[in-house]
């Protein structure tokens, strides 16, 4: 991928579904945490049915793109990285328990050389269930697909927009993004973020039954791996 003219050179995408009461707060937020950065700000709206739209301040450097219906969390991620036009992609939950104070961290570690950098959620903020079942999926996870990320369900990620073309667009893809991107060769590195409680409402992507659908995707994203083409092109007229 190369950057337009004109491009800023940070995009962040920020998928949401019914986060009409966290969504100008997280503008604000965004807006100071990025405040020396030439930046875009993408929205998705995953299918909202409440008044999240309405909520999000127009400003020249934010776009929206909205799903014709709820399509699920790997469906927005997946849109809204393909509008990006920054060299550098952030990836940030809408519903504030990503805390943007941390991009900077995660910027840096970019311009240190890594290609993805992935935020993990040292403290959790969440339930005791919700955070032994993260720790087992994790853990089955990454031993499986060798991506050696302890936390992919931390949304805070940040890549160089080339990485974006080694994803895959299915359900559940955003739990692979590390594996997909690792498996392509690039760099990854891992450092500690916030992570904060829940402000407003519930979880909008709740566990049902994603361990079984997780596991699933698990299966394929190995087979996908195993059989990815790896070749190099020595010379070329």
């Amino acid at each position: 991928m190369t950057e337009e003219p004109g491009s800023p050179s940070v995009s962040v995408v920020v998928p949401f579904f019914n986060e009409e009461e966290s969504i100008a707060i997280l503008q604000s937020e965004l807006a100071v945490a990025m405040k020396d950065l030439d930046y875009e700000i993408i929205f998705v709206d995953d299918g909202s049915v409440d008044r999240t739209v309405e909520r999000i301040e127009p400003k020249a450097n934010v776009r929206l793109v909205r799903l014709e219906k709820n399509a699920g969390q790997s469906a927005a991620i997946y849109a809204g990285l393909e509008a990006v036009r920054g060299a550098t992609v952030i990836l940030i939950d809408g519903d504030l328990q990503n805390d943007p104070a941390d991009i900077p961290r995660l910027l840096a570690e970019i311009g240190r050389g890594a290609d993805l950098v992935c935020g993990y959620r040292a403290q959790r903020r969440d339930t005791l269930a919700k955070r032994l079942t993260s720790w087992i999926a994790n853990t089955v996870r990454s031993r499986f697909t060798k991506d050696g990320v302890r936390d992919t369900g931390c949304t805070l990620k940040a890549m160089r927009r080339e990485c974006v073309s080694a994803l895959v667009p299915f359900k559940g893809m955003h739990r692979f993004i590390p594996a997909l991107i690792k498996g392509a060769g690039y760099r990854i590195v891992e450092i500690p973020v916030n992570h904060r409680p829940r402000r407003f409402g519930q979880s909008k992507y709740g566990l049902g039954n994603r361990a079984v659908r997780a596991t699933i995707d698990m299966f394929g994203v190995r087979w996908l791996l195993y059989r990815r083409l790896n070749y190099k092109i020595r010379d070329a007229d």
